[in-house]
């Protein structure tokens, strides 16, 4: 319930905002709730609307292309929904899979998410020279998919389908 996403007019994923800023946008007339929580209103004075899980801005926001998602530490972590990509485990570090003193660069392809024991254990190593797999390979997502991993897999459950089904 942390955030809200927000879809252009054309139904495509923008971003995501808090759920006071998804309320302001609604009242303004600026996006209509296109989902809402089930059983949760905001209430005021005046007002009674249900609780904002995805919203559509009434008016189409021109994106400029983005090619690439940023990479960032906690993208990783989502990314791999935070595990593991050795043991499988919970993970709390990003590990280089060739580490950063043999030139390897904070990159989608380069960087996976570890549990600090295994980031320990493989070091200034590459998993071939510390005897370890990978028990699934990096990749780089798409910006959408990247905006929309950030929702977490209880929010990502909740969303439409036709939504939902690009970011599983």
């Amino acid at each position: 319930m942390r955030d809200t996403l927000v879809l252009n007019a054309s139904f495509e994923p923008l971003s995501t905002v808090s759920l006071n800023r998804a309320v302001v946008l609604v009242l303004q007339d600026k996006a209509v709730v296109e989902q809402a929580h089930p059983e949760l209103r905001m209430r005021g004075a005046d007002v009674d609307i249900p609780v904002p899980r995805v919203i559509r801005l009434c008016r189409y926001v021109r994106v400029p292309f983005r090619r690439r998602a940023p990479w960032s530490r906690r993208g990783v972590l989502v990314r791999d929904q935070h595990r593991c990509a050795y043991c499988g485990r919970r993970a709390t570090t990003v590990d280089h899979v060739v580490p950063r003193a043999q030139g390897g660069q904070d990159t989608w392809l380069n960087t996976v998410a570890a549990c600090a024991e295994d980031n320990h254990r493989k070091a200034n190593r590459t998993p071939e020279e510390a005897g370890m797999t990978l028990l699934r390979q990096p990749f780089e997502p798409t910006p959408a998919d990247a905006m929309l991993l950030s929702l977490g897999q209880e929010e990502i459950a909740a969303l439409p389908e036709w939504l939902a089904r690009d970011a599983a």
